[in-house]
């Protein structure tokens, strides 16, 4: 259950929104701030709380890749595999990640400390190949300041 609180976000939203259905990926969002991840046994909750179809917010989650369908670690990795990072070398950022944590892309480290995953596109094509940490992005990516960062978020 969301809690109190969020609930109270949902509320103050709904003054703010046309109708309930442009909500769903505020509320998504808000839900997955509590609970770290969206499962479908929160999607159905966002269903009921907004009245509208399952299928909709099921349909919104699963459409961004922003929205974590699974767990994931305390720092979620997202390496992004478009283009401008592709052809500056995103593949060996994310072969070189996966092998320092000894996980596949779309694992997490038995510590539940590291989630890796490939993503679409995150915005900073003039500073590739880059990678978003949580919500915090690392541009003109190097082996170097991948071992640096990681090695400052053990």
């Amino acid at each position: 259950m969301l809690t109190q609180e969020n609930l109270n976000k949902i509320e103050e939203l709904k003054k703010r929104y046309p109708d309930t259905k442009s909500l769903t990926i505020p509320v998504l969002h808000i839900a997955q701030e509590q609970y770290g991840w969206i499962s479908e046994e929160t999607m159905k909750e966002i269903a009921k709380l907004l009245n509208l179809p399952v299928n909709h917010v099921i349909g919104v989650a699963t459409f961004y890749t922003m929205f974590n369908k699974k767990p994931v670690g305390k720092y979620h990795i997202q390496v992004c595999t478009n283009i401008s990072c592709q052809l500056l070398g995103a593949e060996k950022i994310s072969e070189y990640i996966c092998k320092k944590l000894d996980i596949r892309v779309g694992g997490t480290t038995d510590d539940k400390m590291f989630t890796i995953s490939e993503v679409e596109c995150l915005g900073s094509c003039g500073t590739a190949p880059m990678m978003q940490v949580n919500d915090d992005y690392h541009e003109n990516l190097t082996i170097e300041k991948i071992d640096k960062l990681l090695k400052e978020l053990k």
